[in-house]
């Protein structure tokens, strides 16, 4: 493949939509269960795109750069900027934003457990798998990454000293250490440094942090979603759940379920838009979670959005969905 013109929609594309589609069909179409001749479908489709050399690739965080790879399939050329910057706190910053981030964006410590490594933090050497990153400490003094880590960034946070080119120590506003921590109080009561932030776009990447490449198809998610249609078919997907394990520094798996399919496609496709589509497939979207409603669990109208007022109005054919 030549990333060089994968902004535009190719054949490729157009079959990874496809399979994506008719893996959903059956919440579609209120069936309740997979049909097989959609899964065979989908498995022929994502074999077509590795026919045309698509494959899982080394080096998990270097697939989301601008450079050529054999994971993406489909990219746009909008700037990736909003996506490093609306989790960073207003003390990190680079050359190229001056500004820092905006301190907006935190994940859940229960998703971050979904991931292998020390429980509580996230430094080099905490056996922690590729997917979930790594945060510097005081004795990395590597420029090539401005002193932010990968992934998951959690514990005591550091920058570089664009002076010294050092990496030192991060602090929040009122010149504490900044310090993220696991836990949330709630969904209110947060200071600026509660929760643990995700950065899968590096402003160290070439290009700086405003460079055109979102990603929005890529092999690893079709490769998973060919997975999980043998799964649906009543096959074993654990050969090829370990294969992506493996190429990601992750023990294997001993079999896998539904609820280790969707952990797994968590773990792979982390703010990559696919979660709130995965977890309805799964049937988990209404489930419990950290901090949701009681009132709002097995509320299954929820699995569909409401229909906007406006477009109500001026159509008088629509009927808005139930639960709105």
């Amino acid at each position: 493949p030549n990333n060089s013109a994968t902004q535009f929609a190719t054949k490729q594309a157009a079959q990874f939509l496809k399979a994506r589609v008719l893996l959903n069909g059956h919440v579609y179409k209120g069936t309740g269960s997979a049909e097989a001749a959609d899964m065979q479908e989908v498995i022929n489709l994502v074999d077509a795109i590795t026919a045309q050399g698509y494959a899982l690739q080394q080096g998990y965080f270097d697939i989301f750069t601008n450079e050529q790879d054999t994971e993406t399939i489909w990219w746009l050329n909008a700037g990736v900027g909003n996506r490093i910057w609306n989790g960073m706190h207003y003390n990190m910053i680079t050359e190229d934003t001056g500004g820092g981030g905006w301190n907006g964006w935190t994940t859940l410590a229960e998703f971050y457990d979904l991931f292998e490594g020390a429980p509580n933090s996230n430094r080099v050497g905490d056996g922690q798998e590729e997917r979930r990153g790594w945060v510097p400490d005081a004795t990395n003094t590597d420029e090539t990454n401005l002193g932010f880590g990968y992934g998951f960034l959690i514990g005591q946070q550091y920058n570089l000293n664009p002076e010294s080119k050092e990496v030192v120590k991060l602090q929040d506003r009122a010149k504490n250490d900044l310090v993220f921590t696991k836990e949330l109080p709630g969904l209110v009561g947060n200071n600026e440094a509660t929760g643990i932030r995700v950065l899968k776009y590096h402003p160290a990447n070439p290009g700086g942090s405003y460079v055109g490449h979102q990603i929005m198809f890529r092999y690893a998610d079709a490769f998973l979603m060919k997975a999980e249609a043998m799964m649906r078919s009543g096959g074993d997907a654990t050969a090829m759940v370990n294969e992506l394990r493996d190429i990601r520094g992750a023990q294997p798996v001993g079999s896998v379920t539904e609820d280790i399919m969707l952990a797994e496609r968590g773990r792979e496709l982390y703010i990559e838009f696919v979660r709130r589509t995965d977890m309805i497939r799964f049937g988990k979207f209404t489930k419990d979670w950290e901090f949701k409603d009681p009132s709002a669990i097995g509320d299954e109208t929820k699995n569909l959005y409401p229909i906007p007022s406006n477009a109500l109005l001026s159509n008088s054919n629509l009927v808005q969905n139930p639960g709105y």
